[in-house]
């Protein structure tokens, strides 16, 4: 490694200016690269402190992923629901020889009198969780222990099984939340999923080590269980968990190798900006006789300078940023509030070194060619920019182009997922050119968008002219903009895509006058009860899951629909638009969206092999396809196929056709079509959410990029502004010029971003929705609008400090 030498801490030292915007760069892209390393290291390692199993020595689950390989082979994704076990294995884990017993664990939602939500439990679970009689005894069958009560009243439950069961109170167990306790048969039969428990707490014999009944507890129950203890406990206890490690590793993955790409390809653009300005200073250099290892190693040492303090500088708000983040994702419910942030040295150094690599790789070839030219060539080289072709560069650029054209038609020929999965390739390779290609394509849009400015006075002639001899210059101040546009584009437009063609299937697939619901899930009457109200001709009850779907090899999720009525009655408050097939809602057979169907592989009459909410395989038979499913439901099969596999059974809405919002307004909350398609676009507000949180960060990274370049553009001009001072140009005309010549970079990132963007939405929109992308035509102003007021600002304020103190010196 290079050691400092004086000519490094000197330039340093005189000239800081010439490395402010170098430091800017660095510091944002280690702000972005530490903020998603955090989230990263968070989700690795995000753990919930347990509770209800606080006093469990050893917690025995089902495996909460649904895998499609064996072992960590092939993909796996969280179960949408709980998994359970089978309740045979209670009796198997307490044959472990350290056990002193082993006790199921059941809990499920019933409603008490007046319709009152409480969680019920299995009264053997008290073995572990503490709860202790104050009055009356344990319950037997037909009996129940309730946390406010009377002993020896008759309480009437209803289950998720629907049934109506009227208990006899046998004790009081004081909780601190609203819950009731169930003889172990009762809570087993009436819990939705009998035979299945939800997890198996052993409790050790005195003196065996926690280790080692794990190892023992393990051994009886072979691979039909996952054994748990410590924190691993909480997990088990609360199983979005699951997902909030997926969203965060995803989050900090996924969009953190997108944009550690952003920040390193624009910082390293503006790095090669700061070295290629100072080509004079290089070139007086190798005029006096200092040597190309000299030059390398004076920027080497530069970058050893400034990297370091700017990651530094960077690494406190990624920090702050990743906060932040995290607490958004908490207030949305998409992570557990015990989920805390992890920050150790990993993602911080990571930022440092990926910067210092960046300044490193990026300054040394800048400096390559001015290193390596001739002394005697040295002065000239400097004076005028030349565009030459390079050899490793052009090629590698005109690859990428060629690729995303390859992507381009690729995705057109393909739909859903796949198209989409091909379309993001397209953004990627094209990006990779415009920075491969800068020069050039610079010097083309200098030609093109010139143009105009020819006929528009002096100084756009002027503005023109210097665009076209000022390539290199140029693509630097393009390439963030065209980041910017392109990637804030593809991420906000996606989602406003998807969420117009979702109103548009919603407001003609919603045929119900009006759409009852209730927070903790509808009486299982309610379907009956409705169908009894004056001027209710139809009524359905719908339990809404979601499922796993296998996709190209890979676990979708899709939303499904379990219907509690006849399909006569379904097609009366919905239209899911059937393109093939007859609907059904018979045991074992599923209505398929067409899109899905299409990815999934799958026709009429085929088997659709999918994971139900509880991670259950079924292969329902596929009788229809229909168009709507985006705005509606993926999948839609008979309530019964779904009931036993989620944790609560109690159907989630209820639609029907005729009836007055008063008559139904003992069954829940009353909504008509515009209130529930209201209500579902709530549903879909995190994605929306993230999605423009990441366009924010990307693009705002870009563009404040961006505006750095062209300050130090400007910044690096001083001695030509002054020049055209001399020779008579006024203040204004030469304000003039630096106006058009921001303008023309502007337009040009604009419209190179924007044709990116619709060049990726175009196949990825089109194979999700079916439909072309929706733009809005004011936020699509607002970008553009920003991006040249910043553009216009970022060369203003340095350009009238430089002619102000050229004026002054003079």
């Amino acid at each position: 490694m290079p050691r400092p030498n004086g000519l490094a801490r000197a330039a340093l030292r005189f000239k800081p200016s010439a490395f402010a915007g170098t430091l800017v760069a660095l510091a944002l892209a280690a702000m972005i690269v530490a903020a998603c390393g955090i989230l990263l290291e968070t989700g690795v390692r995000a753990e919930v402190p347990p509770q209800r199993y606080a006093h469990a020595t050893v917690v025995a689950a089902a495996d909460q992923q649904a895998r499609t390989g064996h072992g960590d082979d092939g993909d796996h994704q969280p179960v949408p629901d709980r998994a359970r076990l089978d309740a045979s294995l209670v009796a198997a884990a307490a044959t472990a020889p350290g056990a002193r017993t082993a006790v199921a664990d059941v809990g499920f939602p019933v409603r008490g009198p007046h319709g009152t939500p409480r969680t019920a439990h299995n009264w053997s679970s008290t073995a572990f969780t503490g709860e202790r009689l104050t009055t009356g005894r344990a319950p037997r069958a037909g009996e129940a222990v309730l946390s406010h009560g009377t002993v020896g009243s008759r309480i009437t439950l209803t289950t998720p099984d629907g049934t109506r069961t009227a208990y006899r109170v046998s004790g009081i167990a004081p909780a601190p939340h609203p819950a009731l306790w169930l003889a172990d048969t009762d809570a087993v039969r009436h819990s939705g999923h009998p035979g299945r428990v939800d997890a198996v707490v052993v409790l050790p014999r005195p003196g065996v080590p926690t280790a080692t009944l794990k190892a023992q507890v393990a051994r009886a129950l072979g691979h039909r269980a996952q054994v748990h203890t410590g924190t691993d406990r909480g997990a088990v206890e609360d199983p979005s968990l699951a997902q909030a490690r997926e969203l965060l590793t995803g989050l900090g993955g996924s969009f953190g190798g997108v944009a550690t790409l952003v920040a390193v390809f624009t910082a390293a653009g503006t790095v090669a900006l700061g070295v290629g300005q100072r080509a004079r200073e290089f070139a007086l250099l190798r005029a006096i006789g200092t040597t190309p290892r000299q030059i390398r190693r004076t920027v080497a040492t530069e970058a050893l300078l400034v990297a370091p303090l700017a990651g530094a500088a960077g690494c406190l708000p990624g920090i702050a940023l990743a906060h932040w983040w995290l607490g958004r994702l908490r207030d949305k419910g998409a992570v557990p509030d015990a989920v805390h942030l992890s920050v150790s040295w990993i993602p911080l150094v990571t930022a440092m070194g990926t910067v210092l690599l960046t300044a490193l790789c990026a300054g040394w070839l800048a400096a390559r060619r001015g290193a390596r030219v001739k002394p005697g060539q040295a002065l000239g080289e400097a004076s005028v920019e030349r565009l030459r072709v390079g050899w490793i560069r052009t090629p590698l650029g005109l690859a990428a182009v060629a690729g995303g054209c390859v992507f381009a038609g690729l995705a057109a020929s393909q739909s859903g997922e796949d198209a989409a999965d091909a379309a993001l390739g397209i953004v990627f390779l094209f990006m990779l050119a415009v920075a491969l290609l800068g020069p050039l394509v610079a010097r083309a849009c200098a030609a093109l968008f010139g143009l105009p400015l020819r006929g528009g006075g002096a100084p756009a002639t002027l503005a023109a002219a210097n665009s076209r001899t000022n390539a290199r210059r140029l693509a630097s101040a393009i390439t963030p903009i065209v980041l910017a546009m392109a990637f804030a584009s593809v991420l906000v437009f996606l989602q406003t895509s998807e969420d117009k063609a979702t109103a548009d299937q919603q407001r003609a697939g919603v045929t119900a006058d009006h759409v009852v619901t209730a927070d903790r899930g509808l009486a299982p009457d309610a379907v009956r009860r409705a169908r009894r109200t004056p001027g209710v001709t139809a009524a359905v009850g719908l339990l809404r899951t979601s499922v796993l779907v296998p996709v190209s090899g890979a676990l979708e999720t899709a939303s499904a629909q379990g219907v509690d009525g006849s399909v006569r009655d379904l097609s009366a408050v919905q239209d899911l638009d059937v393109r093939h097939g007859r609907l059904s809602l018979k045991p074992g057979e599923i209505a398929v969206d067409e899109g899905l169907a299409r990815d999934a592989g799958v026709r009429i009459g085929g088997r659709l092999r999918l994971r139900l909410p509880d991670g259950t395989k079924a292969a329902p038979v596929v009788v229809a396809t229909y168009g709507r499913g985006l705005g509606l439901s993926q999948l839609t099969m008979g309530r019964d196929g779904l009931a036993t596999h989620v944790t609560s059974a109690f159907d989630t809405e209820l639609w029907t056709r005729g009836g007055t919002p008063s008559d139904l307004a003992p069954l829940g909350t009353v909504l008509d079509r515009d209130g529930w398609t209201a209500a579902r676009s709530l549903d879909r507000e995190l994605n929306a959410w993230a999605n423009a949180v990441m366009a924010a960060v990307l693009g705002g990274f870009a563009t404040v990029a961006a505006g750095n370049t062209l300050v130090m553009t400007v910044l690096a001009r001083r001695g030509e502004l002054g020049v055209l001072r001399l020779v008579g140009s006024t203040r204004r005309q030469v304000l003039r010029m630096v106006h058009w010549e921001a303008l023309l970079v502007v337009l040009a990132g604009i419209a190179l971003g924007s044709g990116i963007a619709l060049a990726t939405l175009v196949p990825m929109v089109k194979g999700l929705t079916g439909q072309a992308p929706y733009v809005p035509p004011a936020v699509y102003g607002t970008f553009a609008g920003g991006i040249v007021v910043l553009g216009l600002t970022a060369v203003t304020v340095p350009a009238r400090a430089a002619l102000r103190r050229e004026t002054l010196e003079r």
